[in-house]
């Protein structure tokens, strides 16, 4: 049997030229209907199914959840949109999958099933929308990767705000020189996970299936509080608030400035109180070659953050430029700007996060959020959490892609999946 290890290094031969170069093996034909199945249809995943099922050149044709209510609603919040279409419901992904008439599948069930999902998905000759963050550890966005590019499929990543304007016009006038070569960006989410003040252990709903919503995670006795949305304040499954929300500004980061070359990870923070077990506070010093990035759950004491949730501030030679998903401040030599026009505009902007996805279902050229950009982009978030989880700094070696002379940080880069669950 190929080990994990020899899978990867063989899939990553062909990885430069599958980014970059058209495939067209099973191409659907630009005036087909692309066929989507929904994965896991609660809260995201009506947003999925609601984004989808309005674009014109997709046809919802299954549903899938292990909660029987969520699937009778995802139902007729479908037949809202399209009353006479006919769905397909299922309470196993893999019936789903085994369907040769479905083009691409979206996923949005809890952390912890992201990666399994995707690469079954792969293997099955389907393309993928899948929702952030990329996956529950760094070794399953390695696998992700190789086995994408082993089976020519398109990946998505759902931060929905990377389609956005105002992060496009942030990429321009970084790249643009307005604030000169960055040095150091503060990144941050303000808010607090809520505490769980105690364990309500009972039987498991009978819509629920229990074992199976679980999966690759340890298996634990059920209580609500660790299922749907709450799961994300339990580290079996999410990393909490700083998981929640890394992607969506650390991606105005790696989009506009690549950091490269990852030398450190020092990571402090307090974990939040009651029975949830993921960071109340978390602060982050990354060191790359040649730029500093920090995360903090509060916004830092610099010019236009206050009152700011979440925000990236890029400290620049000639200036700094400070932003959060729908606004940008520019400031050089005591003025402060929204834009510079003389800096023009060179990146297409999206047509839609979910129409993007699609017709690059078509024309098989990845798009924008990829699945190479988002491993990169989300790489970081697990490094820091590891640092915090074992209270200390760790060294990276970002060659291979593993910390220097460290066994116990290098253990938690892979999570081995429950016995009976480890289906890849």
């Amino acid at each position: 049997m190929t080990s994990r290890r020899s899978f990867i290094k063989k899939a990553a031969v062909s990885a430069f030229a599958f980014h970059y170069v058209p495939n067209l093996l099973g191409k659907p034909a630009a005036s087909d209907k692309v066929r989507v199945a929904h994965i896991g249809v609660n809260g995201m995943g009506t947003n999925h199914l609601n984004w989808f099922a309005k674009l014109p050149d997709v046809q919802t044709v299954a549903l899938c959840d292990v909660d029987s209510n969520h699937l009778a609603t995802a139902k007729n919040v479908l037949l809202g949109h399209k009353p006479n279409q006919k769905v397909d419901t299922y309470d196993d992904f893999r019936r789903i999958l085994d369907r040769k008439d479905i083009d691409a599948i979206t996923c949005a069930t809890p952390d912890h099933w992201h990666a399994q999902i995707a690469i079954m998905a792969f293997q099955a000759g389907k393309d993928v929308y899948g929702e952030k963050p990329l996956s529950y550890s760094v070794k399953e966005g390695q696998m992700m990767l190789a086995s994408m590019n082993a089976n020519k499929k398109i990946f998505q990543l759902g931060n929905q705000i990377h389609a956005g304007d105002n992060y496009h016009r942030v990429v321009e006038l970084i790249q643009g020189g307005a604030i000169g070569k960055v040095k150091k960006v503060r990144l941050w989410k303000a808010g607090e996970p809520p505490v769980i003040e105690k364990t309500n252990y009972q039987k498991v709903p009978k819509e629920l299936n229990w074992d199976m919503w679980q999966g690759p995670a340890p298996e634990r006795d059920y209580f609500p509080e660790r299922c749907h949305f709450t799961y994300r304040y339990f580290m079996d499954y999410s990393g909490g608030v700083f998981q929640d929300f890394w992607c969506h500004i650390a991606d105005i980061v790696w989009w506009s400035i690549s950091p490269e070359k990852l030398k450190s990870i020092d990571a402090k923070g307090i974990i939040s109180p009651g029975i949830g077990d993921t960071p109340s506070e978390i602060s982050i010093d990354y060191k790359f070659k040649g730029l500093d990035i920090q995360w903090t759950s509060k916004a830092p004491d610099v010019p236009g953050a206050a009152g700011k949730h979440i925000g990236a501030y890029f400290e620049g030679t000639k200036g700094t430029l400070l932003c959060d998903y729908g606004s940008k401040e520019i400031r050089l030599d005591g003025e402060v700007l929204t834009d510079i026009e003389s800096i023009p505009q060179t990146i297409k902007r999206s047509p839609g996060h979910q129409q993007n996805f699609i017709d690059s279902v078509k024309s098989r050229i990845q798009p924008e959020s990829n699945l190479a950009y988002a491993r990169k982009m989300t790489m970081p978030m697990h490094l820091g959490l590891i640092s915090w989880q074992l209270g200390r700094p760790l060294k990276w070696d970002y060659k291979k892609e593993e910390f220097k002379g460290d066994a116990e940080a290098n253990a938690l880069l892979f999570r081995e999946y429950r016995s009976g669950y480890n289906w890849i």
